[in-house]
């Protein structure tokens, strides 16, 4: 072999040859050859050729990153990339086994090598994988820009023709196998520590340079997209056929796979530039014997550079005109039926109609009624400790599975029924999988657990080059469109769901905003889901039984309503098929909230209330705080999505017809009686300022043990941590909130006009005793903060313009005994004697505040105009005053006042209490108008005649 030194010399031989290589061109392939040998110990290459080799690698790279006609030259070179594709090949099996063992053992679990053992390889070859590490990226990174030139085409097929692309996938599963494995770094010393995190870092480096190569080599061509798709997802679910034909809508991936491959070849020809590269690179070089050689004959590629005559040409012509698919079942040959058919799989095509939106072409599955929802929320009731108490297993599935889908009691309407299933798939045991409990299905899948944000952006660019549906997007000759179809084929293969539940999860673990690339790539890849109506079914495929609503299907709701939000701000026409798509997305995801999450969540209120009122031991709480809190992101992520619906008059409308004002008080209900009320302050109890026995000593240890933590100048010790609340005392923060600002929204008055509220909303509200629920929102809960200010919103529309809702407070406040708690007035010119000490209920005040009250001349009331009018515009105030106005104790037990009795009075019940009432002294009237007019100016944005502490803006 040459020395590197006359390398440059052997550019002027071989006059005979009709293409000379430039100097950048020989210097990259020479180094490549001897990177070969050193990789192979054939011949064996000493430290000095590999300073120079390093030296020319390093110097090419720099080059293709800054000189445009270097980096198109070597792209457009045969000789290069099948250099690229031997360097790897020599490489793979070499790092193989230096890091994780050899080839062999790699699908051998008996003699697969533990990750204690790989530990100790990766350790012991550390100086040798450094170096080949660090010259592999480099090269990763070389065929990465050779494929950003202005005819990207041209290398793409040359990549292809070279077998590149199946060296990048060796190398992706090489990185994948080395850096998923769990090594156990504590029983290292520092140094061994820092070479595994170093040699760690360098393979996960070159997993990123791969993905990246992949995304520029599948860039605008649907052969290599196809490929890829196929090699990352399908030929991993061969053997799933079983498993997947039942559960996931009949699909067959061995069906599928060899309709893919007929496919790839019938699209299988070269751009006309490729061709005549490879043409005459394979007659002036490869024939002569010259390195390095000829390429690979046995591809459906061939070809295209094969001798006329010598191989069996499948692909179509280059005749760009249109066919008609057509499925020839009578054609015995599966590859002339599947050109007849001209699309890529019938297989993928029929799974599709069997599981999009049942409602993509037309309304077949109806919205569940509110007489559903009542019943499947008493089921949920009945049954929810059992239902956690069971492990799912295949005796019990049949039950839960019924118990799960909602099934109503008998009597109820079976179209109902069997629409609302349509919708809510079987539990099946072996759902629970990811999340570190279980293997993963597909390559790309462990790609997110291995990589961060900054490292994982080339891997969602990939997902969205090959499924999302850009405008303008030219169909192929069958009238097919391949992102579409793609689309189709990455929720069809058990890798694609897997790789698109840790897609989601990435974002929660790692908290990304909706400002970052990765948020919106995968918004984008749940946008082209979204396109071909199969969010639903993905929707499914998320689900965890053990969970109310998965991490996953939380992040998918995330992003779907931050797809709605950027709807909102250029929303289509009512008339197009994006808003009807939308639409129908929105009604699956509402049957959804009606038909389990609502029941599911208010079935956990339930059991707290029984709990808190001492009719259920705490032990029965059937999940801890953890499930506890991704139910909350889960609701709350549902009530966003509503948030942001419920601000355009056109979608708010939809909410209006499906009732949801039914589901947002029945939360209201189940958090009024589970979780008692946080208040503001918490006064220290009477037991606790009593000096005890011991008192003086104690307070004499613990001021020499500050001295002593003064003079030492160590600070003092930290706080202890707080105390996590058992599971049955979650407080569900911040949801009141989101619903009070939710049925705000609701009640407002029709577009163009500022008032009344929304009939049929308060007709709703009053119908499902929605008043009650509202009041008990008007006492200060540090759970909800400014929830009070919410409910004056709800209240002052819901009061515009309804009687029923007035005469149903009148009624209210005519039952209720009045507060007593003024003392008599003082007579003129006597001096005023000290009052008696009372106690008194303040807002946001655990407990009871003992006050006493001044004697004296009581000052003047403050009369208001009565009248049904003034009436009318009324809400209840948002204060402490609230349950001494309706007459309730206060229960000093639970620091909360007791919530709203929903007792409606008959009408004659009514006018008696309401004589009786009146009939008292003109005082009580005067303060009852008095504080209803205060509360109107409350509703209404006027300035009370109380301070208020808490601002913020609602709508």
């Amino acid at each position: 072999m040459a020395s590197p030194d006359s390398l440059p010399a052997l550019a002027q031989s071989s006059d005979d040859d009709p293409r000379s290589l430039s100097i950048e061109e020989l210097c990259f392939s020479s180094a490549m050859s001897c990177f070969e040998g050193w990789l192979k110990l054939d011949p064996a290459i000493g430290p000095k050729t590999m300073a120079y080799v390093t030296k020319f690698i390093s110097r090419t790279l720099e080059k293709t990153h800054n000189l445009k006609d270097v980096r198109e030259t070597l792209s457009r070179s045969v000789e290069i990339w099948i250099w690229l594709t031997k360097s790897f090949a020599a490489a793979i099996p070499s790092l193989t086994t230096r890091s994780i063992g050899p080839l062999s053992s790699l699908n051998d679990p008996d003699r697969g090598v533990t990750p204690q053992e790989s530990t100790a390889l990766l350790t012991k070859n550390y100086p040798s994988l450094k170096e080949d590490l660090q010259l592999l990226i480099k090269l990763m990174h070389i065929a990465r820009n050779l494929l950003v030139v202005p005819e990207p085409e041209i290398p793409q097929d040359l990549c292809a023709a070279a077998q590149f692309d199946e060296m990048l996938v060796q190398t992706i599963t090489l990185c994948v196998n080395v850096t998923s494995k769990a090594y156990d770094g504590d029983i290292l010393d520092e140094s061994a520590r820092h070479k595994l995190t170093e040699i760690s870092e360098l393979y996960k480096k070159l997993l990123v340079t791969c993905l990246q190569q992949a995304h520029n080599w599948i860039a605008k061509n649907d052969r290599n997209k196809m490929t890829f798709w196929y090699t990352m997802l399908l030929d991993d679910d061969a053997g799933d056929e079983d498993a997947d034909d039942c559960a996931m809508g009949g699909f067959h991936p061995e069906i599928a796979k060899a309709e893919v491959l007929n496919w790839i070849e019938r699209n299988s020809r070269f751009c006309d530039k490729a061709r005549k590269l490879i043409l005459d690179y394979e007659t002036n070089m490869a024939s002569r014997g010259l390195p390095p050689g000829n390429l690979v004959a046995d591809t459906p590629l061939a070809w295209n550079w094969m001798p006329e005559g010598s191989v069996e040409v499948r692909a179509d012509s280059k005749d760009d005109a249109k066919i008609t698919p057509q499925w020839r079942e009578d054609v015995q040959d599966k590859f002339e039926r599947d050109r007849l058919y001209g699309r890529v799989s019938r297989e993928v095509d029929m799974w599709w109609l069997k599981v999009r939106d049942p409602n993509y072409d037309e309304w077949v599955v109806p919205m569940p009624t509110v007489e559903f929802a009542q019943l499947r929320t008493d089921n949920c009731k009945a049954t929810l400790v059992d239902r956690y108490a069971h492990t799912f297993r295949q005796e019990d599935l049949d039950e839960s599975a019924r118990l799960a889908e909602g099934a109503p009691e008998p009597g109820y309407s079976q179209l109902e029924e069997e629409t609302a299933e349509d919708y809510l798939p079987e539990e099946d045991a072996d759902d629970d999988e990811s999340y570190g409990e279980g293997p993963m299905s597909g390559l790309l899948t462990e790609v997110p657990n291995i990589l961060d944000p900054k490292q994982i952006e080339a891997l969602h660019m990939i997902v969205k080059s090959c499924i999302l549906d850009n405008a303008g997007l030219a169909l192929s000759r069958a009238g097919e469109n391949l992102q579409k179809t793609r689309c189709r084929m990455f929720l069809a293969m058990i890798c694609g769901r897997s790789l698109l539940r840790e897609i989601l999860v990435f974002i929660a673990v790692w908290e990304k905003g909706e400002q970052s690339l990765i948020f919106q790539l995968t918004t984008q890849i749940v946008e082209a889901i979204h396109h071909s109506a199969l969010i639903p079914y993905a929707w499914q495929s998320l689900r965890i039984p053990k969970d109310i609503i998965s991490p996953a299907q939380t992040v998918l709701l995330r992003l779907v309503n931050n797809m709605f939000r950027v709807r909102n701000a250029d929303p289509p026409p009512t008339v197009s098929k994006e808003h009807l798509r939308d639409v129908k997305l929105l009604h699956f995801l509402f049957i959804q909230f009606r038909s389990r999450i609502v029941p599911e969540c208010v079935a956990l209120m339930h059991l707290q209330a029984q709990i808190r009122n001492n009719c259920c031991d705490p032990s029965d709480f059937p999940v801890d705080s953890w499930d506890m809190e991704r139910a909350k992101d889960g609701l709350q992520q549902f009530l966003e999505l509503l948030t942001t619906v419920n601000e355009l008059p056109e979608t708010r409308a939809y909410l209006i017809e499906w009732e949801a004002a039914y589901e947002l008080l029945t939360l209201l209900k189940g958090l009024e009686a589970g979780v008692p009320k946080k208040p503001l302050v918490e006064p220290p109890s009477r037991s606790s300022q009593r000096p005890s026995p011991n008192s003086s000593t104690a307070a004499q240890a613990d001021d020499e043990e500050l001295d002593r933590g003064y003079d030492s100048g160590d600070p003092p010790p930290p706080p202890p941590p707080p105390m996590q609340e058992p599971a049955h005392k979650f407080p569900w923060a911040g949801i009141k909130g989101q619903i009070l600002h939710i049925l705000a929204g609701l009640l407002q008055p029709p577009p163009g006009r500022s008032s009344p509220g929304n009939p049929e909303v308060q007709a709703q509200i009053i119908r499902h005793n929605g008043i009650v629920s509202l009041l008990n929102c008007c006492v200060y809960d540090d759970h909800n903060r400014y929830a009070r200010e919410r409910v004056q919103i709800c209240l002052k529309w819901l009061m515009d313009g309804s009687d029923a809702a007035n005469n149903f407070l009148r009624e209210l406040v005519a039952m209720s005994p009045p507060p007593n708690l003024r003392p008599p007035p003082a007579t003129e010119g006597q001096p005023s004697e000290p009052g008696p000490v009372q106690t008194l209920r303040i807002d946001g005040v655990a407990g009871e505040v003992k006050v006493r009250v001044k004697a004296g001349p009581a000052p003047p009331p403050q009369l208001t105009p009565a009248g049904p009018s003034s009436f009318a515009q009324a809400a209840l105030p948002a204060m402490a005053a609230s349950a001494a106005f309706l007459g309730e104790d206060i229960n000093t037990e639970h620091n909360i006042l007791p919530p709203i009795q929903s007792v409606v009075p008959s009408v004659g019940a009514s006018a008696a209490a309401s004589q009786s009432t009146r009939a008292k002294s003109d005082e009580l009237l005067r303060d009852i108008l008095t504080l209803a007019d205060e509360a109107a100016r409350l509703a209404m944005g006027r300035k009370p005649d109380a301070d208020e502490t808490e601002e913020e803006d609602f709508m």
